[in-house]
């Protein structure tokens, strides 16, 4: 199976031209550790993660609203393309230690696939209770079934 049938479409991204207090605000306002960094065509020009303006953006604390992101993302994106399998997404996952993969085809960006994305689809596929109670922990703190969530309590 590739990645196709369980990449999130829906992507978090920022320009590059963005500070890094605005990169803060919408990784806030989004509930996710991560987005993609886009350049001026709109191509995939790095990754930033909270862990990313933890570390590194402490070194710019007095100017977080002047600041922009290419001073903390990493810009050494390791991306897949839709037909890629499961396997060989977790194990480039494993080989170049991320956790988040960007699916790019043709140089636009498709989607983005995670960790958690892989897990909450093995806990599906297998009959095991351990690994369906993972899941269930991994989708209760997704932002998108968490907004799921609220849309129907109101409903």
């Amino acid at each position: 199976m590739n990645i196709s049938a369980i990449v999130s479409e829906d992507v978090v991204t920022v320009d590059i031209e963005d500070t890094i207090l605005d990169v803060a605000t919408v990784l806030r306002e989004e509930r996710v550790g991560s987005a993609v960094v886009l350049n001026a065509n709109g191509e995939v020009a790095g990754m930033v993660t909270d862990r990313d303006l933890v570390v590194y953006g402490q070194m710019y604390a007095d100017s977080l609203d002047q600041t922009l992101v290419n001073e903390v993302l990493t810009v050494d994106v390791v991306s897949v393309s839709p037909d890629t399998s499961i396997e060989a997404v977790t194990e480039t996952m494993r080989e170049e230690g991320v956790r988040r993969v960007p699916v790019v085809e043709y140089g636009d960006l498709h989607g983005i696939v995670t960790l958690d994305d892989i897990v909450v689809h093995l806990a599906g596929e297998l009959d095991n209770q351990k690994l369906r109670n993972i899941a269930a922990v991994i989708e209760s703190e997704s932002p998108t079934r968490s907004a799921d969530s609220l849309e129907s309590e109101t409903e």
